[in-house]
């Protein structure tokens, strides 16, 4: 990968679904089929707990849970950690709710269930490369932004000296 040394670090991801067999089956895929460090949540608010509390990079939600609803939780990781990747998974084809969810919270990608693997895992790598191309680009805009008030600072160094 072209990307630099931020992917090799370890990648969070966060997996909330309150079917116990789907967080098995995800867990179970992605511990053996990759070097992510994964955490299930089958309640969204221990989830949204852990995630204020630790550092998180992608999170999957589905869609229909009891208590609070995959958009209403991925809403909350995104007032807790704007720069996460959110994904919503669902048994349900709704079109609909997709879009809203892709506009109003910025959901990156959106996965009905039954899933394939290799599509998982496709989007999941895609989803961390996307965050890792925002933490460089954060990390340049924030070079550009100490440059220019340093250019400025010798801009006022040098006016004040020949005026």
């Amino acid at each position: 990968m072209v990307l630099g040394d931020g992917m090799d670090k370890r990648r969070n991801i966060v997996i909330v679904d309150d079917e116990e067999m789907v967080l098995i089956s995800i867990h179970s895929f992605l511990t053996l089929e990759t070097n992510y460090e994964v955490k299930t949540f089958s309640h969204p608010r221990a989830a949204l707990d852990f995630i204020q509390e630790n550092e998180v990079d992608l999170v999957i939600s589905d869609y229909l849970m009891p208590d609070m609803d995959g958009i209403q939780f991925l809403g909350e990781v995104k007032k807790l950690r704007p720069e996460v990747t959110r994904i919503i998974l669902t048994g349900y084809a709704d079109k609909q709710n997709a879009i809203k969810a892709i506009n109003d919270i910025g959901i990156y990608q959106y996965i009905e269930k039954p899933w394939d693997n290799e599509d998982l895992n496709i989007i999941i790598r895609n989803g961390l490369e996307k965050r890792l191309l925002m933490e460089q680009l954060e990390n340049k805009i924030e070079q550009i932004n100490r440059a220019y008030s340093e250019l400025q600072a010798i801009q006022q160094e040098v006016l004040k000296t020949f005026v």
